[in-house]
């Protein structure tokens, strides 16, 4: 492949101009150490969506490779400080077989993906991917109870100081975006790529008040902290909400052997 050739196939256009020079090298920085190797470089995640901060947001990608092997990651070790200072975190290193053999166990994550990336160089590798819903139910109901332990393990870690506890919900809310999404793809409801959206579709689907989270959405796109005296309150709020959450998930599964056994 020549490499004039193959830097012609970057394509930045889609992306936001605060995003395009540090993608734009760093595919032309994939595909000098990786050549015919690379398959694809998508972006993925904030960076696409009205959420993005030019200060705050990281740009998040998808590197897609016909082989891997140890040298590719040294490779891309060796321009992680100049990724780090363009606010590109650490590219997600694939096969696309890897991707396939995943649809049933990262369910969530591909299905994001899926929805909301932009190819800049090479082929889709998650545009024809077929997802099966108790996958993804199945997976939305582990990662709900999954953080029922982490704010549980959180708290008991923070010793009371509500600068760790405020800090354990924010990661909270963060990870329970992805899953909204999710949540509505399961109930065949048109998904947003901001936040606010899905919850609102969500608390309306699955029956919660969607205020707490909604508070903390704003606070984390504002990149404000929370206030030391609501932290408390807050965080009986999120757990509750979570809890609710993954009960009516498992229903979902109820429900179907329910259905089965008439």
């Amino acid at each position: 492949m020549k490499m004039a050739s193959a830097n012609a196939n970057i394509q930045v256009g889609r992306l936001r101009k605060q995003i395009q020079k540090p993608v734009g090298y760093l595919a032309r920085s994939l595909l000098i150490d990786m050549g015919e190797n690379l398959q694809s470089l998508c972006v993925v995640g904030s960076a696409l969506t009205e959420d993005y901060h030019p200060k705050f947001s990281d740009i998040n990608t998808i590197v897609v490779v016909r082989q891997r092997s140890h040298q590719l990651l040294q490779q891309l070790a060796g321009h992680g400080r100049k990724l780090g200072r363009m606010k590109l975190r650490a590219p997600l290193l694939m096969t696309q077989e890897y991707i396939q053999r995943s649809v049933d166990v990262f369910g969530v994550e591909l299905l994001d993906f899926q929805f909301n990336h932009v190819v800049v160089y090479g082929t889709d590798p998650v545009g024809e991917l077929n997802f099966q819903k108790e996958d993804v139910r199945l997976q939305c109901e582990r990662q709900l109870k999954g953080a029922l332990i982490k704010l549980r393990q959180g708290y008991i870690q923070a010793l009371g100081k509500s600068k760790i506890v405020a800090a354990v919900l924010q990661d909270c809310v963060k990870e329970l975006s992805v899953l909204l999404r999710a949540l509505l793809w399961l109930a065949d409801i048109e998904r947003d790529k901001e936040g606010m959206g899905n919850l609102k579709k969500c608390a309306q689907e699955y029956k919660f008040d969607g205020k707490v989270i909604s508070y903390l959405l704003e606070l984390q796109l504002a990149h404000r902290r929370c206030p030391a005296d609501q932290v408390e309150y807050l965080f009986e709020q999120v757990y509750q909400t979570i809890d609710h959450l993954s009960r009516q998930v498992d229903m979902i599964e109820n429900m179907k052997t329910s259905e089965t056994d008439k």
